[in-house]
């Protein structure tokens, strides 16, 4: 099958030297019924001496098992590839995966992570999440009081958020695009209060609803007194990091990259 023009996407920003990541592909994690789950592991550039911050670029649409409609996995899509990039050049380990459960999976992944960090030159206390779009339902699972996943930050962009109880904004896409609704029926009261979060919302998001839950999950959050950071891209549309080659979103994300950086130092 042909890859959907999509999957060649690459984030509108850049760094020197990030093409020249070192890359340990296709790492098996865990298995599935459908055949082995995978890693790829994106080093900064040199050997370090000390277990290294790792980023999860957390997926949550299933593409082990299933027919692929855009013609790879999400691992191989150059938008990932490139957000790895990114946050190798950045100084981090950054890890995409191949997954069948999306939430079950991320939980797997980061347990694999924890009991080999030392093989995999990961230090297992800073382990951040980023992740966009219908992504980032999954990503809010991990941050759950009741998860037992130790995230150390996470950086979450233009996402479904959560539904109100009389809304099905979530729900709803996550029929038509097929990701994992990983936290319905859950509230921003159900996260846990220590997880330091960036937000950043499209001001010009072309989905119907995704605003209007975004802006009540912050809302609720800052009733809440959580550490969050909003980032408001005024005017910016769905998936800038692919599609608005401005100024504006090469800043939004040099702000995500900083973000992930400071909180795991």
């Amino acid at each position: 099958m042909a890859r959907h023009e999509i999957t060649f996407k690459r984030v509108v920003y850049e760094l020197d030297g990030m093409t020249s990541a070192a890359v340990e592909r296709d790492i098996e994690y865990a298995t599935s019924a459908a055949g082995p789950l995978t890693m790829d592991l994106y080093r900064p550039r040199g050997t370090a001496a000390s277990p290294q911050a790792a980023v999860i670029v957390v997926g949550g649409f299933p593409d082990v098992g299933v027919p692929l409609t855009l013609g790879c996995t999400s691992k191989d899509m150059e938008m990932v590839i490139s957000w790895a990039q990114l946050i190798a050049a950045s100084g981090m380990i950054a890890i995409a995966y191949t997954k069948q459960d999306p939430a079950g999976d991320a939980v797997r992944l980061i347990d694999y992570l924890r009991a080999h960090a030392t093989a995999l030159g990961v230090d297992a206390n800073r382990i951040g999440i980023h992740a966009s779009s219908g992504n980032v339902p999954v990503a809010l699972s991990l941050l759950l009081q009741d998860s037992a996943a130790p995230i150390a930050c996470a950086a979450l962009a233009c996402g479904y958020t959560l539904d109100a109880p009389e809304s099905s904004v979530v729900a709803d896409a996550a029929r038509t695009w097929k990701f994992v609704n990983a936290t319905a029926g859950k509230s921003v009261a159900d996260l846990r209060a220590d997880v330091p979060l960036l937000v950043v919302r499209a001001g010009g998001d072309q989905f119907a609803g995704l605003n209007h839950a975004l802006d009540r999950f912050v809302a609720g959050a800052l009733a809440r007194d959580l550490p969050l950071t909003v980032v408001n891209h005024a005017g910016a549309p769905h998936a800038f990091d692919l599609f608005d080659p401005s100024e504006a979103s090469r800043l939004v994300i040099q702000q995500i990259l900083w973000f992930l950086r400071h909180n795991m130092r």
